[in-house]
């Protein structure tokens, strides 16, 4: 169970990265649900948030898109189903219908895709799957949300009654208009609409010759609009209509919200899924623009954070198109604490932060731009002291306020605590303060909890590096420029360069000569050895970096030797292979001539089977010799292979190291001269030829099945077979 305090929450500016989060949501409920994130106080919990969100993650790279989850909050519906003898409105059913469909579409595809999405589908079952609710909508609201003529006998009847009314309505007032307009009563428009009644435009000195009802006049008053008699009494018939129509209406939604009034359960459950689901959608879209993943997640207390990014930062920079370094971190049981030192504005305290806010963020649920080789545990309590903490509410000084903090770190912390604190011991007088802060960070030592903090403290420098399971640690400062390099590096104290920022800042040189003679010279020489360190580290940085990538470049030429090699090889045993079942074929050929030229002459059968037999037989003790030897010689095969491969690496590194010097002459064995008829094989393979012809320095070897020329420098002579 993980306690973190709002004060952590903001010092590590876990506000900002949710506002990013609920920027992504298509829902306001996902919106709420997004800002109200905090760490999950049950492993369970959490591992499922994780691996949901790391789920919608690998769908934006598969063809297996999940649906649309959005969808329009039904709130104050469901308060009103809640009451009972209340009734929804038109809208709010078919805001409910449109739910009820996406919830619907949604988990019949992650049943469906369940191997994809186990996670997602586990969530999504837990609601059940149901037509019942949109089918019972759909029996009395059309497509368009309207309410259907056929929802009820009564309401069929009312409105056939309508239109046929409405044609009376219409008919009425064309005859009318016809009539007067060609009595000359009306004016130019002829009719128009008030109050939602069509009505004729009369000529005010004939407004008593028209029968019907004055609906009222035009702003100068020569125009008179008067409703036709006929056409009153038609309307007020409809009126009455659409009044009864509205009261059946209300009968049949009243029928409508009593018969889904029983799903009241399922329609929030439907709401809820689709609401985690447009968060986990959110927090995936997040992760996805930074390139965040799911580390892995160990029981062994190991915090190991390779290639790091502050995921605002990040973000920010991406967007200025400006370059953002990445830090390694790693904490375990030997090395539990890391204290940071270096100049101002060196990453010091962008380091702890990211460190932070990276374990908060899983430990919320949220994936992390890290290196997919990253792991961490989960911790039960994360502290934080960063920033200025004066508190002018409480009338208490920083040094005040940061006694106060540690009191409330020596209350909680633990060895399931990570501690994180910024310019450690500052805020009082360097001795003293320095003391005082020695003896804290050696009780949260010997409470084995795990911490990072940063300090320009000499005294927590040296303490660091006698501590068997604490460790220095320096950001990286470019020693010509004296800009910072962005680069945090473990196992050496880090420099302040405070007089060498300040002749870089312009300060007189006279002044900082002063400054310097002010301090202890141990000091002083303390922090020129330590400066020092730091610029032969950042020399062996890139002396390092330079090595490693010839090393790369070596072992890629290595490996397509190796290759050739092989194929070489391979074709030359495969040649060989081929030699040795011709020249079998070729003897098996000879043995039958030579039995069949026996036959010829002494015409003996009893012979010719004897000498086949015999044949026979010698061949089928050769294949039994063969089958038993085969896996030993298939064994011996693949040592011969593994080795000679081994020697064309060795040989091929030697030759780089002696390019750039003369090799040494070494005297070889005296070779045999070869001859025309001689049989030679290449030094390195294993086919073996008869020498047909020699030019200069080369001869040309016959195989059998092919010749080959070659250098004489590279044959050598083979014996002869013994007959």
């Amino acid at each position: 169970m993980i306690s973190v305090t709002d004060k952590t929450l903001q010092d590590l500016q876990f506000p900002i990265v949710l506002e990013a989060v609920a920027e992504k949501c298509v829902t306001d409920l996902g919106k709420e649900k997004a800002l109200s994130i905090r760490p999950f106080h049950h492993h369970d919990e959490l591992m499922k948030a994780l691996w949901q969100t790391s789920e919608y993650l690998s769908s934006f790279q598969n063809n297996n898109a999940i649906p649309n989850h959005g969808f329009e909050n039904i709130a104050h519906e469901l308060k009103f189903l809640a009451i009972e003898g209340s009734f929804l409105e038109v809208n709010g059913f078919r805001k409910i219908r449109a739910i009820s469909e996406t919830s619907n579409v949604l988990i019949q595809f992650l049943k469906k895709f369940e191997e994809y999405y186990p996670k997602l589908h586990l969530r999504a079952s837990s609601v059940e799957l149901t037509k019942t609710i949109i089918n019972t909508i759909d029996s009395v609201l059309d497509k368009y949300g309207e309410v259907k003529d056929s929802a009820s006998p009564d309401l069929t009847d009312i409105r056939r009654r309508m239109n046929t009314v409405r044609g009376k309505v219409n008919q009425s007032f064309g005859q009318a208009l016809t009539h007067y307009n060609s009595l000359g009563y009306l004016d130019e428009i002829r009719e128009s609409f008030v109050q939602n009644r069509r009505v004729l435009a009369v000529m005010a000195m004939y407004r008593r010759k028209v029968k019907g009802s004055v609906a009222g006049n035009s702003k100068t008053g020569s125009i008179v609009f008067i409703e036709p008699e006929a056409t009153f009494q038609y309307a007020r018939e409809l009126s009455n209509l659409e009044f009864e129509e509205q009261e059946e209406i209300v009968r049949i939604l009243k029928w409508l919200t009593n018969s889904i009034r029983p799903y009241f359960e399922l329609i929030s459950a439907y709401q809820e899924l689709l609401s985690d689901i447009d968060v986990i959608a959110a927090k995936a879209r997040y992760a996805f623009k930074m390139n965040a993943l799911l580390p892995k997640i160990t029981q062994e207390r190991r915090l190991y954070l390779r290639d790091a990014y502050h995921p605002i930062l990040l973000l920010t920079n991406n967007q200025k198109k400006e370059v953002t370094h990445p830090q390694t971190f790693e904490l375990h049981q030997e090395r539990r604490i890391v204290v940071i030192s270096g100049p101002n504005a060196g990453g010091k305290t962008i380091s702890l932060k990211t460190v932070g806010l990276l374990q908060l963020m899983l430990q919320s649920g949220l994936l992390i731009p890290v290196h997919d080789r990253s792991e961490t545990f989960l911790f039960d309590r994360i502290l934080t002291d960063i920033g200025d903490n004066q508190s002018i509410e409480n009338h208490l000084s920083t040094y005040s306020y940061r006694l106060k903090n540690m009191n409330y770190f020596l209350k909680k912390c633990n060895s399931k605590t990570m501690f994180l604190i910024d310019e450690f011991g500052t805020g009082s007088d360097p001795e003293l303060g320095g003391a005082l802060a020695e003896v804290f960070l050696e009780e949260f030592y010997h409470r084995e909890a795990f911490g990072i903090i940063t300090t320009h403290y000499s005294n927590l420098k040296i303490l660091a590096d006698e501590l068997e399971f604490a460790t220095n640690a320096n950001m990286l400062f470019d020693e010509k420029s004296l800009e910072p390099i962005y680069k945090l590096v473990l196992g050496q104290a880090g420099s302040s360069f405070t007089f060498e920022v300040a002749q870089k800042n312009g300060i007189p040189y006279g002044l900082i000569n002063r400054a310097k003679k002010r301090v202890e010279v141990g000091k002083v020489r303390f922090d020129k050895t330590i400066a020092n360190l730091q610029k032969e580290r950042s020399k062996l940085e890139k002396t390092s970096q330079t090595l490693k990538e010839e090393e790369i470049r070596a072992r890629e030429e290595s490996k397509k030797m190796e290759i050739i090699n092989q194929k070489i090889k391979q074709k030359l045993e495969s040649y060989q292979e081929l030699y040795d079942s011709n020249q079998r074929l070729i003897y098996i050929g000879q043995k039958i001539d030579d039995i069949s030229s026996k036959y010829f002459n002494n015409k003996d059968k009893k012979e010719l089977i004897g000498e086949f037999l015999k044949m026979v037989e010698i061949e089928n003790s050769k294949r039994k010799k063969a089958s038993a030897k085969e896996v030993k010689a298939q064994e011996v095969k693949q040592k011969e292979v593994v080795k000679e491969v081994q020697v064309q690496v060795e040989k091929i590194r030697q030759e780089k190291k002696e390019k750039k010097r003369k090799a040494a002459i070494v005297p070889e064995k005296p070779k045999r001269e070869l001859k025309v008829g001689d049989r030679a094989r290449m030094q390195d393979g294993q086919a073996i030829g008869t020498i047909e012809k020699i030019e200069k320095n080369k001869a040309v070897v016959n195989y059998g099945l092919f010749t080959s020329t070659v250098s004489l420098e590279v044959l050598e002579y083979v014996d002869p077979i013994k007959k």
